[in-house]
């Protein structure tokens, strides 16, 4: 079956094909009336050099006119440079009508007819340069002229009526495969939008689905942090009640037999043992849920886990943590304890500082919590992927970010070569007391 993505895929990879099809046919088209523009422009000066060619025998005829009337040479002064002109035009025209054999017949014709009134034209002047011409050669002239000119007048407009019907039948063409790219683009278009809002609906679900999971996701790692803060005050408890008391039972037995045999080493070396077994149960049970913060809150807990830290670690540690610091949420006081627990953790273990700052105070409408250390900061590869996608970190990092959020925080991260500064910002109603039904229990639980 095909996935969500999968189709999405195909649905915008068919979409691109269809306007690159559509960007040809708008190529061809484009081309096509471009062609058609030198058509037109063809036509234009086909026509233009047959009337130029009309226009100078008509100056022609006239020079040829006004010497055979006057005999004055001064007239003729035109007559030599149009039957040049006459000549050049005649070339021109042959060169723009010879891909078209039906223009090239009527171009022969037309030639043939231009050049024998120049030849009916010459005749005239040469008799007339001899003397006064005769009325019956002058009339015999001028009906064979009158011949040609009708000629070369229906010569013409037989080429100026094949070019008019060339243009016409190109710009049906043009105008035919104008409407027909019109519709393939407009359906191509049309299609294009249908396959990319497909591609859009198709995206929008996947994207739903993703932020279906990853919010699952989150549920889950929330839950599976709640979990484990309850096998912490479980354990916590169990290590107290039991193991604790047995412990401090063994001890008390152990000091009746001392008493009777004061002298016996090893005795008293077993009563040093179970003095500092009962020292460390104790020690883990309260790592695991100190009481602290069941029963005085996160101050006074945060203030303890401190100087043990320091003790242990060899770290100078600056604590600035109110005494009269309000009661907070259960939630919320025991994600603040994660925090610097991991925080401190992450001190002792990577950052190699001697010395760090940890403080805990209200702000408006909140809490903060801020950590300091002095070492050699986070790798900016890593910073940068655990800000955009909370990757690349241990699994420590990556809770306390789960933890945050939860409780709809916020959490910062600054790093460079001289130090890490992590920031906790928790929302706090406005009253923030820990009035949870069930603190009572849960402290009873932990201190009986």
């Amino acid at each position: 079956m095909m996935t969500s993505r999968k189709k999405a895929r195909l649905a915008f990879t068919s979409a691109l094909l269809l306007l690159l099809i559509s960007g040809v046919a708008s190529f061809l088209v484009i081309t096509r009336l471009l062609n058609s523009a030198k058509w037109v422009a063809h036509t234009y000066q086909v026509e233009v050099t047959l009337g130029e060619i009309q226009s100078l025998l008509s100056t022609a005829s006239q020079a040829r006119t006004g010497f055979v009337n006057t005999g004055d040479p001064s007239t003729l002064s035109g007559f030599e440079p149009a039957k040049k002109h006459i000549h050049q035009k005649l070339t021109e025209l042959r060169d723009l009508i010879r891909d078209n054999p039906v223009q090239q017949g009527n171009s022969l014709q037309l030639e043939d007819i231009t050049l024998r009134r120049i030849e009916l034209l010459d005749t005239a002047v040469q008799i007339r340069k001899n003397g006064p011409i005769e009325e019956s050669t002058m009339i015999r002239l001028s009906g064979e002229n009158v011949s040609a000119a009708s000629e070369f007048n229906n010569s013409m407009n037989a080429m100026i009526g094949e070019e008019q019907r060339l243009l016409q039948q190109r710009s049906d063409l043009i105008s035919a495969l104008w409407n027909t790219a019109k519709g393939i683009l407009t359906a191509v278009f049309a299609l294009s939008v249908l396959l990319f809002w497909i591609h859009f609906r198709l995206l929008t679900r996947e994207l739903a689905q993703r932020e279906e999971t990853e919010a699952n996701a989150r549920s889950l790692s929330a839950r599976l942090l709640q979990l484990q803060d309850e096998e912490r005050r479980k354990f916590s408890r169990e290590l107290h009640d039991s193991l604790g008391q047995l412990l401090a039972l063994a001890k008390m037995h152990l000091s009746v037999l001392i008493d009777k045999n004061p002298e016996d080493e090893l005795l008293a070396e077993i009563d040093k043992l179970l003095s500092e077994s009962v020292t460390e149960t104790r020690t883990i049970s309260h790592l695991l849920h100190p009481p602290l913060l069941d029963e005085v809150g996160v101050g006074s807990a945060a203030r303890w886990y401190a100087e043990g830290f320091a003790k242990r670690s060899g770290i100078d540690l600056n604590v600035d943590i109110p005494d009269d610091l309000d009661r907070l949420p259960r939630p919320s006081e025991l994600v603040l304890f994660r925090v610097l627990q991991e925080s401190l953790t992450n001190i002792h273990r990577h950052s190699k500082s001697t010395r760090a700052e940890v403080s805990l105070r209200m702000v408006p409408n909140g809490v903060l919590l801020r950590i300091r250390d002095y070492g050699s900061g986070m790798a900016p590869d890593t910073l940068r992927h655990f800000r955009s996608t909370g990757t690349r970190v241990g699994v420590g990092l990556a809770g306390m970010r789960e933890r945050v959020r939860e409780q709809g925080g916020q959490l910062d991260i600054q790093s460079s070569p001289t130090g890490t500064t992590v920031c906790v910002t928790l929302p706090v109603p406005p009253a923030a007391v820990n009035d949870d039904p069930f603190q009572a229990a849960a402290s009873a639980d932990v201190n009986p």
